[in-house]
């Protein structure tokens, strides 16, 4: 008898991933692919489509030929910001184009002139001023230095429902994607924003998350969902799952907290400190801060390393020494060592030396505790001032970090702190999202993984 599973892509910016579901929303098989990039018609590195294509319809059809599985539905969760484009003939124009390109000048300033400045745009659409990685600003890019292609343009679509697309040939749109800082979507009207107009009748008006259509290339139809973006997947678990109000503080290279329940719109202050809104399940903002912090540690440790003639790894043997801590803060009086002057734009701290610590080891408790300083003003930005929170909800590479974990939850002693283990959370968010939208009253129990973290106020300097 063949076990009942959804198919889902969870495609990276480097990774890529397949990954079946059962009802029960346990992996059954997964497997993961890194592309090499390639370059685009301008010579900057990106995706390769065609390659990815390719793969996605060898998986799609290998899994529905599988004697081991009836594949009730196919769904996709994408990084955002990134534009595909269609003709009318639903031929794709154009290749991948990186959200790291430039931005060249003269292409937003008209438009931030014409909706009451920078600040005030970026309020209105919940966007700091990013270039490229304000998604819809890649299409005035294409209008206006590529004006041969743009004219072509029918469809303007977002990653993940460009992937559904290619299985079921319709276009489609749906908030989280319209919503994580695009610059296309007005929190105030909620609706796109009136600027969109100079795109034409080019973006698709939203859906809902659950909608499916069928897919249209195989043997068999099979249910398509029309994808979610990646920040907003990872929610869906916690939404789920958790019964009291919560911050999520995802953390990787990029340490981004998410608060679900901070109704107060985006300030400009708040903005500039990079501070932005994603799109939930439920079609709200969820007041967003992100820090570089993966960045942020690996270099310093690598200047560490140097400094104290350590290897690559010996950060991870350094164990949570509550006495070294109490000592730091007495020498440094509760103020940052590293990063004083704020954080260099290299992110890399050359102002410390050796002689400031006695061992690897204090050095290396040193920088964490500036670093959960840092996560501290980080996660403030985003709690409202009548804060409904009750629980921080730690993910990814620093929830096993004992050094950080005791100091965050010291920091925060009015909230419980837990760590949580979701293994592929955001491919388990669209695997819900898909399960929801092709049967009814789906609602499994999922487990968080949430282990308590106690703090100490005696480590706060």
């Amino acid at each position: 008898m063949k076990t009942e599973v959804v198919l889902i892509f969870d495609i990276g910016k480097t990774n890529k991933k397949i990954l079946l579901f059962d009802k029960q929303l346990r992996i059954l098989h997964e497997e993961e692919c890194i592309f090499q990039e390639i370059a685009d018609d301008d010579g900057f590195n990106g995706d390769d489509i065609e390659k990815l294509e390719q793969w996605m319809l060898e998986a799609c059809t290998k899994f529905l030929n599988d004697e081991r599985y009836f594949v009730r539905g196919i769904n996709f969760t994408t990084y955002g910001a990134t534009l595909m484009y269609l003709d009318d003939q639903g031929k794709r124009l154009t290749p991948v184009y990186n959200y790291l390109k430039p931005m060249p000048e003269g292409i937003v300033e008209q438009l931030y002139k014409a909706f009451g400045g920078e600040a005030e745009f970026c309020r209105n659409t919940a966007s700091p001023a990013l270039g490229m990685l304000n998604s819809g600003f890649q299409a005035l890019w294409l209008r206006d230095m590529k004006p041969e292609i743009f004219r072509q343009v029918k469809t303007i679509l977002h990653l993940p429902q460009y992937l559904s697309f290619l299985l079921t040939g319709k276009t489609s749109s749906e908030h989280t994607s319209i919503g994580c800082h695009t610059g296309l979507w007005d929190f105030d009207r909620m609706s796109y924003h009136p600027w969109t107009k100079q795109l034409g009748d080019t973006l698709p008006d939203p859906e809902a998350l659950e909608t499916t259509y069928p897919g249209t290339l195989f043997d068999q139809s099979v249910p398509v969902g029309i994808g979610i973006h990646d920040s907003s997947s990872s929610l869906v678990p916690y939404f789920m799952n958790s019964q009291e109000e919560f911050i999520l503080v995802s953390t990787g290279t990029w340490c981004i907290s998410m608060n679900p329940f901070n109704p107060e719109a985006l300030t400009a202050g708040q903005l500039k400190k990079d501070c932005l809104a994603y799109m939930s399940i439920q079609q709200k903002p969820v007041k967003s801060s992100r820090l570089f912090m993966g960045r942020i540690h690996d270099v310093n440790v690598a200047h560490l390393n140097k400094l104290f003639g350590a290897d690559d790894s010996a950060y991870k043997a350094v164990a949570l020494d509550e006495e070294i801590i109490r000592a730091l803060n007495r020498s440094s009086g509760g103020k940052r060592v590293f990063f004083q002057e704020g954080v260099p734009e290299d992110y890399l701290d050359l102002s410390i030396e050796k002689k400031y610590f006695q061992s690897f080891e204090e050095a290396y408790h040193q920088l964490v505790m500036d670093l959960v300083d840092l996560t501290e003003e980080s996660i403030k930005l985003i709690i409202a001032k009548e804060d409904l929170t009750k629980n921080i909800y730690i993910s990814g590479g620093f929830s096993k970090n004992p050094i950080f974990l005791k100091l965050v939850a010291s920091r925060f002693p009015g909230k419980r702190v837990y760590t949580s283990e979701v293994a592929n959370a955001t491919s388990v968010g669209a695997a819900l999202v898909l399960w929801r939208g092709i049967e009814e009253n789906f609602n499994p129990a999922i487990d968080l993984g949430l282990k308590p973290f106690k703090g100490d106020p005696s480590l706060v300097g």
